[in-house]
């Protein structure tokens, strides 16, 4: 399985627009993020975690030409707002098959009812193709994904297990039991917002501490803000299987 970073920003991404920040202001292609995504490859076959607001530019970036499906963490804009993307996947293949909870679902079909709509659907609208899971594990292209609930905040959202990846983000705070099913993990994905604490994310601390428990063999950070810090720097003082992800990173993974 091969993943590749579309984006590794938090919701304004970074730069920020308007903002003098240092970081914001930096000219080191890593310090430039766009919001968070994930792409996973196998067997010819293409999925990608959450769309945000930059969706279409990811995909023109990464050179997509297909896409098998969508899985969403939660229906934040910064996660969801690139759904009409999807438009000429649906144009040729016909309906996006889009993995969701019921949370998700209920709010995209009152966001983009145009999309959802079953009479007088405006002719230019993607087809989609809903599937409701539960906090049970599904299949997905042959592979078995096992959603992770999260809370962020107050709101419960799920990350994704893939073999022995996992990939979350806008975590705060982890049940022993959703830990459980994190055990083993050759690649482990998490979300990093700042170095100050944050009401519904994991800061730095929080993460690393995160990390330390699991023991994953490696460790990448994402869903990043620019008050981490600047990308090498950080970099530099990160435990040696700890990385900061940045947009355009591939890994290539064992099944």
């Amino acid at each position: 399985m091969k993943i590749t970073f579309l984006g590794t920003g938090t919701s304004q991404g970074i730069p920020v627009i308007g903002s003098k920040d240092e970081v914001c202001l930096s000219t080191d292609q890593k310090d430039k993020r766009l919001r968070s995504s994930l792409m996973m490859e196998w067997d010819n076959q293409v999925y990608v975690i959450d769309c945000g607001p930059d969706f279409r530019q990811q995909l023109l970036t990464a050179g997509v030409n297909r896409l098998d499906g969508i899985l969403f963490t939660h229906y934040h804009a910064d996660h969801t707002a690139g759904l009409d993307d999807i438009r000429p996947f649906s144009q040729q293949n016909g309906a996006v098959k889009m993995y969701m909870d019921k949370t998700v679902s209920d709010n995209l079909k009152e966001r983009f009812a145009y999309i959802f709509a079953t009479e007088n659907r405006y002719a230019g609208a993607p087809s989609v193709a809903i599937d409701i899971f539960k906090n049970e594990e599904f299949n997905l292209g042959g592979k078995e994904i096992y959603p992770i609930e999260v809370m962020h905040g107050w709101l419960r959202i799920f990350g994704f297990r893939v073999d022995k990846m996992a990939y979350i983000t806008d975590a705060k705070t982890v049940s022993k039991r959703e830990k459980e099913k994190l055990k083993g993990l050759d690649v482990l994905i998490v979300n990093a917002l700042r170095i100050d604490p944050h009401p519904t994310h994991f800061n730095l601390e929080e993460a690393l501490e995160f990390i330390n428990e699991l023991k994953p063999k490696k460790a990448y950070l994402t869903h990043i803000s620019h008050r981490l810090g600047f990308h090498e720097r950080v970099s530099k003082e990160l435990p040696q299987n700890v990385f900061l992800a940045y947009d355009g990173l591939e890994i290539e993974l064992d099944s």
